[in-house]
C-alpha cells in the first residue's frame, strides 16, 4: 500500500467540483484516508511550494493557491502516485484528455483542478505538511 497527498485546488473548489473529484477517485479503487477543506494564508503555501521559489511563477501559484479554499487528501491504494497522476493528467489543462480531472475541470497550467505528489519523498512530505500523524489512523 502506498500513500499520496491530493489536493483539489481553488478552482475546482469554488467551481462546486469537488464531490465529482471525490466520487472518482473513489471509483479508481484509491481509498480516502483522511480529507479536510482548509484556506492557506500566504505563509502556508510559501512553505508547501518552496522547491518552487526560485521559479518566476512562485507568486502567481501562492496568490492562486490563497485565492480561495482547497481541498487536502490523503489517498491509499496500490501504486497510489502513479495511479493519482494517472487519473489527474497532464499539468496542463489545455493539453489534458477529457476524462481526467484536469482535461474535464481545470482550465491552464495553473488552474488545473488538482494537485498531486510526484514520488514517495514528495508523498511523505506533502502528507505531513497537511495531516498528522493520528489524523491518518
Amino acid at each position: 500500500m502506498q500513500r499520496t497527498l491530493a489536493l483539489i485546488k481553488p478552482d475546482a473548489q469554488a467551481a462546486g467540483h469537488q464531490g465529482a473529484i471525490i466520487a472518482r477517485i473513489q471509483e479508481s479503487g484509491l481509498r480516502v484516508l483522511a480529507l479536510k477543506t482548509l484556506h492557506l494564508t500566504t505563509e502556508q503555501a510559501q512553505g508547501f511550494y518552496y522547491v518552487h521559489k526560485e521559479r518566476p511563477f512562485f507568486g502567481d501559484l501562492v496568490k492562486f493557491m490563497t485565492e480561495g479554499k482547497i481541498v487536502a487528501m490523503v489517498l491509499e491504494g496500490d501504486d497510489a502516485i502513479k495511479r493519482w497522476r494517472d487519473l489527474m493528467g497532464p499539468t496542463d489543462a489545455t493539453k489534458a484528455e477529457k476524462g481526467t480531472i484536469r482535461g474535464d475541470f481545470g482550465t491552464s497550467i495553473e488552474r488545473n483542478a488538482s494537485h498531486g505528489s510526484d514520488a514517495e519523498e514528495t508523498a511523505a512530505f506533502e502528507t505531513a505538511y497537511f495531516f498528522a500523524g493520528l489524523e491518518l489512523a
